[in-house]
């Protein structure tokens, strides 16, 4: 993504920025899922990999948008490289890998190898021989378009048989979003699966509402303008409107959750409370602004919050986007983790890891960058 980093003005810091940073930092009561050790006397029901913000290229280290931060881009392959071979080397091996979204950087479509930086990640992470669930960010849509996406080894969707998870009380509701309204037929990257009994997975499309993920003459994309506008009257829509405040997410390079996807959300998740599942739920974007800098937030990022918190079946909701990570526990107990970006991580560091799911907690076990926590259910 693009990152803007503004200093502090006039010497002062507002009140909302503080919390912002103490959340981030840990320093909250949530500071304690930090250091609390893991309990490995029980074997995990199941693991998986998380790892975000790739963003391969063939190409010189550079740096972000404002040239404050350094990016490694061929280092980028190597640390992926290094997670590959911890997570073939694990004692029990991940039942799968989410990649959360920004797996080449768009700087492949300048020089024209976006199909190249594509099949060479992929064939870094078919090297591992486990299934990876692709989430999409902003930098995939530099690269492809919609629909290239969609017959893309990406749409990791296409792998799964959801369906045969789900009891025949679940046949109503299609295991991927198409909208029913006549007006607004346009297929959203959003679907489920589920890893092990009463274990649910929602990988969700942040960029359903986009000036990149959608092209006219789509009703999402001019739903998506008059967004934006109604927020951003700046040439550049890359550039914040504000200096501070979540007000900051009404960028080009963010993107939204439509309502068909949403309502989508809402039935999958009313259906795993009736199961009594756990749910997490992934998306290139964070949805807690407690979690992320502003700049990072999905647009209708409160609409997603007033959904998860009305389902108690939601444990954790993962995203990317933000290099720098980010940590918050909610009022209602939903962790949201925002991975640290491996782009922005030097060659002697990491930044990915593994998730331990237990029946009482999950415990991420980081690399480098990325802390070891313990998530408690709600």
């Amino acid at each position: 993504m693009l990152k803007f980093k503004c200093t502090f003005r006039n010497n002062g810091v507002s009140e909302g920025t503080f919390l912002r940073w103490w959340a981030k930092s840990g320093s909250l009561k949530n500071r304690l899922t930090r250091i609390k050790k893991m309990d490995e006397t029980l074997p995990p029901l199941f693991t998986f990999g998380v790892i975000a913000d790739i963003q391969y290229a063939d190409i010189e280290d550079g740096f972000n948008y404002h040239h404050t931060r350094k990016r490694y881009y061929r280092n980028s392959l190597r640390l992926l490289r290094r997670a590959n071979e911890k997570w073939k080397g694990e004692a029990v091996k991940p039942s799968f890998i989410i990649q959360l979204g920004d797996v080449i950087d768009g700087y492949n479509k300048k020089y024209n190898a976006s199909e190249t930086a594509l099949k060479t990640v992929v064939n870094e992470l078919d090297k591992s021989a486990i299934e990876v669930h692709h989430v999409w960010g902003n930098h995939e849509f530099y690269n492809f378009s919609r629909d290239e996406l969609m017959i893309s080894a990406l749409n990791s969707r296409t792998t799964n048989d959801t369906t045969s998870t789900m009891s025949e009380d679940t046949t109503a509701l299609e295991d991927t979003v198409e909208s029913g309204n006549v007006s607004d037929t346009e297929e959203s990257y959003a679907y489920h699966f589920s890893p092990a009994p009463h274990f649910r997975v929602a990988v969700l499309d942040a960029y359903d509402l986009s000036l990149i993920g959608r092209k006219e003459p789509s009703v999402r994309y001019y739903e998506a303008l008059e967004i934006i506008q109604a927020h951003n009257n700046n040439d550049d829509l890359n550039h914040p409107p504000v200096f501070d405040g979540t007000e900051r997410r009404f960028v080009k390079f963010n993107g939204g959750f439509s309502k068909c996807q949403l309502d989508w959300l809402d039935r999958l998740l009313t259906l795993s409370d009736e199961k009594l599942e756990k749910v997490v739920v992934v998306s290139h974007l964070p949805v807690h602004p407690y979690s992320t800098d502003p700049i990072c937030l999905a647009w209708n990022y409160e609409r997603v919050l007033s959904i998860l918190h009305s389902h108690k079946c939601v444990v954790c909701f993962m995203a990317g986007h933000d290099h720098d990570g980010g940590y918050y526990r909610d009022a209602s107990g939903v962790h949201h983790l925002t991975f640290e970006g491996v782009i922005e991580t030097p060659p002697e560091s990491d930044a990915f890891g593994t998730v331990y799911v237990y029946e009482d907690r999950m415990a991420l076990r980081g690399n480098g960058r990325v802390a070891d926590r313990v998530l408690l259910y709600p």
